[in-house]
């Protein structure tokens, strides 16, 4: 272990991986040519999802890859190579298509699995850094993602190989997710957690009180001691609440320790009306 390295030493370290990964990233701009348009065909005519496959680090990229589909409009889940040669190579169906990931072009557990996609007749896609490999041969159209080197200074760890299947992946689901017309409110519905989904997704009536549960208030009378209008104005400093013959009002004030107090004045204030309504027609 070498210790002696200097703080400006290691940002330089880390400088020459990043312009490593960038080479390789610039590497693909002149191969995305007439195969890639051919892989978003077979995506965008695929009746089923796209299945995608890969392993070690190349799984894990396919794994996001996967992701990112899902997400954009193309459905597509992730396979385990090892485990679908154990029986889960099933979940392919014949109106799927399949997106394979080995930088190599020769994963053992891959190929094992290639004559039984080709049993189903299900087109197959690959991303390899080897035009000459098996898995590019085999394949229904081959995309060559190879790199000149990996960041690794070894040149053996997965590193700029990863980046540029991820850039290239994320390039694929890009263009089907424009050739889709994917939209905002169709991202949303994918994202119902998300900002965007709540602003897009999140109605009234999805949050709002309703019955039993809506703070009540009689018109000149006192607040009640308990029910929903006293638990509900705890934790609220201005309320809307439900006044006698139906009609919506707003009760406010200038700051929430006014209103708040209603729920803790004296006992000999309890006989006074809450606050005055704001507005009856709030809304």
């Amino acid at each position: 272990m070498d210790l002696d390295y200097t703080d400006a030493g290691l940002i330089e370290l880390g400088r020459a991986a990043l312009t490593i990964e960038i080479d390789g990233l610039r590497a693909q701009l002149p191969r995305l040519g007439h195969e890639f348009a051919l892989a978003c065909r077979i995506c965008l005519n695929c009746r089923g999802r796209i299945v995608v496959t890969g392993m070690g680090k190349s799984g894990h990229i396919g794994g996001k890859l996967a992701a990112t589909l899902a997400s954009t409009g193309t459905p597509a889940f992730f396979l385990h190579p090892g485990e679908a040669s154990h029986g889960d190579v099933g979940m392919i169906t014949r109106e799927d298509a399949v997106l394979a990931l080995s930088n190599s072009g020769e994963t053992d557990e891959i190929l094992t699995i290639v004559p039984a996609i080709k049993r189903l007749g299900v087109p197959l896609i690959a991303f390899t850094g080897n035009a000459g490999s098996a898995l590019a041969r085999l394949a229904t159209v081959h995309l060559n993602i190879g790199v000149p080197a990996e960041a690794c200074p070894l040149n053996l760890a997965p590193t700029a190989s990863t980046t540029a299947a991820l850039a290239v992946g994320d390039a694929l689901a890009v263009a089907l997710l424009k050739a889709r017309g994917f939209t905002e409110e169709d991202f949303a519905r994918s994202h119902p957690a998300g900002a965007l989904g709540r602003r897009l997704l999140l109605h009234v009536r999805d949050i709002m009180r309703t019955g039993a549960a809506l703070p009540k208030v009689p018109r000149r009378k006192p607040p009640p001691r308990s029910g929903p209008f006293r638990a509900w104005s705890r934790s609220n400093g201005c309320a809307c609440a439900w006044l006698d013959r139906r009609i919506s009002s707003t009760l406010s004030s200038r700051s929430h320790a006014p209103f708040r107090s209603i729920v803790s004045m004296r006992s000999s204030e309890r006989h006074k009306p809450p606050l005055s309504p704001r507005s009856r027609m709030p809304i």
